[in-house]
């Protein structure tokens, strides 16, 4: 690696400053299990000047119920996730995302806001500088996305422009599910943004001064919750896809509904026209069937990666299924 400042910040306050302080030339390293792996490789436009520890920040590593909110640090490890009683009890979609994030040892380090806003895993971008260089795609600086006409088995089937890298966080399609929000701290003072809105097609909306504080989650009511992924190696891989589904059945009958797909785009995407079509129905095999296809819909796969519309839609209605079991 090269050499860089190491900097232990004690507060949120003091993190912003040096953030502005290095006006984007400074990265935030908590569990720092996507960071030494992206310093390492040089994969990074450029590299840092500074690197600032986060860790000993006090009160951003708690799960506690706030009213009608569950609040999480944006620090708290993704082991606490899998494990907290609240969450377990209140949203078990998520804990289910969170366990099958990596392994358990990274699960003991990594946390949920690192999670949230680690880099993209897109080949490309992530070609090691020692191997020959830096790839100019267009995240690079580049005109074009060599995905498009090369290996783009893992890439966006949805909503891509000039980039197809896909959001890669598990726990990101979670807390949209549960219609989350971020809470985000920077110099010109603090934002809460839905987690659906967080990203863009070439990272997310955060300033140079900013950082994720806090997870804010509303407490669902009679909801069945499901998370789903697919991988190729089941205990460590990102998904190839996933999905996310809440529903409230009253009566047999679908009252509320959402639906997130995870891989398939650079955010977290709600399926809405299949949330449109199942509510007000009872949920036979025909109208879920219907339902998972019209998640897809608008769906523009690459050349090496049609296969993804399949598994998307058998997520999606084995996600819904789960979720009607042991409804009245």
């Amino acid at each position: 690696m090269q050499s860089f400042v190491h900097i232990n910040a004690h507060s949120v306050d003091e993190t912003i400053r040096l953030l502005a302080k290095y006006e984007g030339k400074a990265k935030l390293n908590a569990g720092g299990t996507d960071l030494l792996g992206v310093l390492k490789d040089r994969i990074l436009p450029d590299y840092p000047e500074a690197v600032i520890n986060i860790k000993m920040i006090p009160g951003l590593n708690t799960i506690e119920e706030d009213g009608d909110w569950i609040r999480i640090g944006a620090l708290s490890p993704l082991v606490d996730i899998v494990k907290s009683p609240i969450i377990e009890k209140k949203c078990p979609i998520l804990m289910e995302a969170a366990r099958t994030v990596a392994s358990p040892q990274i699960r003991n380090i990594a946390t949920i806001g690192g999670n949230l806003c680690q880099d993209t895993r897109c080949w490309y971008y992530r070609y090691p500088d020692e191997l020959g260089g830096i790839i100019k795609c267009f995240r690079k600086g580049g005109r074009t996305c060599p995905a498009v006409a090369g290996e783009n088995q893992y890439h966006a089937i949805m909503g891509a422009k000039k980039c197809f890298a896909v959001c890669p966080s598990d726990l990101a399609v979670a807390l949209t599910a549960l219609d989350a929000t971020i809470t985000i701290a920077g110099t010109k003072g603090t934002r809460n943004i839905p987690v659906e809105d967080f990203y863009t097609h070439l990272g997310n909306v955060l300033e140079l001064d900013e950082m994720v504080t806090m997870i804010r989650v509303p407490k669902p009511a009679n909801t069945k919750q499901t998370f789903l992924k697919f991988t190729i190696r089941k205990p460590i891989d990102f998904a190839v896809v996933s999905t996310a589904c809440m529903i409230t059945i009253v009566k047999g009958i679908c009252t509320d509904v959402r639906i997130v797909l995870g891989a398939v785009a650079h955010t977290p995407v709600r399926a809405l026209m299949a949330e449109e079509f199942l509510k007000g129905k009872e949920l036979s095999e025909g109208v879920v069937t219907e339902a998972a296809t019209l998640a897809l819909a608008g769906a523009k796969p690459l050349s090496k990666n049609e296969y993804k519309l399949e598994i998307a839609k058998t997520l999606v209605k084995r996600a819904i299924m789960a979720s009607t079991l042991g409804t009245e």
